[in-house]
């Protein structure tokens, strides 16, 4: 009787894993979130070199409008643009790879129809918070730029967590929250883009490692 109960409960494991597989892509590595929040840091850091501030130091008029400032080089939207660019490509080669490496370790498929629905799923509110940034940046309203990319990207990651860990969903509800914060707090964006995109990426990874990845 007791050996029966046992392989139906495999067997009912067994089917609850496919099904998760089928439905779910959860070959996310907590790693790329790590290592994403690492290199928001390296970037933060860049710019506050670059602007000769420091975190907290109440120098916030830097935020509501571009600055005639040149170092190192470049003009001032030139450098953020560069900054922001390769902090994006290393965060996106990191989870590409950490993320590819899992999969492979668990013999599962990277791309698929599953992916391509995460992906597109994501990519909608990034793309419409980007225009929407752009927009912002038109009409000068600088200061605004970082709490609207923390919102919209909370919201990439609500819309996102359904295709793959449930986690993913409370991190998003989190950005969006400090994303929100931040509008009624100006001239901090960037200290606020380092606890969002650093920080949380960081703290959230690591949990997600040690969650399903340290313990398989």
């Amino acid at each position: 009787m007791t050996q029966n109960y046992n392989s139906h409960l495999e067997a009912l494991n067994e089917i609850r894993s496919l099904m998760e597989r089928s439905s779910r892509f959860i070959s996310l590595s907590g790693l790329s979130g790590v290592a994403a929040g690492l290199w928001a840091l390296i970037g933060a850091a860049a710019a506050y070199l670059y602007l000769g501030a420091s975190p907290l130091d109440g120098k916030h008029l830097y935020y509501q409008q571009p600055i005639p400032i040149e170092k190192w080089g470049l003009d001032y939207l030139s450098f953020f643009l560069l900054d922001a660019t390769l902090v994006l490509i290393l965060a996106l080669s990191s989870g590409i790879f950490f993320t590819t490496r899992k999969a492979r370790q668990k013999g599962q498929l990277v791309w698929g129809p599953l992916t391509q629905r995460l992906l597109l799923n994501l990519a909608l509110p990034l793309v419409a918070g980007g225009i929407f940034c752009l927009g912002l940046a038109y009409h000068g309203l600088m200061g605004l730029i970082a709490p609207t990319t923390l919102v919209f990207y909370g919201l990439a990651l609500i819309n996102t967590s359904k295709y793959t860990l449930n986690d993913i969903r409370y991190l998003g509800i989190t950005e969006v929250a400090l994303g929100l914060m931040a509008l009624f707090l100006p001239g901090y964006g960037l200290e606020f883009w380092c606890i969002g995109f650093g920080l949380l990426h960081i703290i959230y990874g690591l949990i997600l490692y040690f969650k399903y990845e340290r313990t398989a």
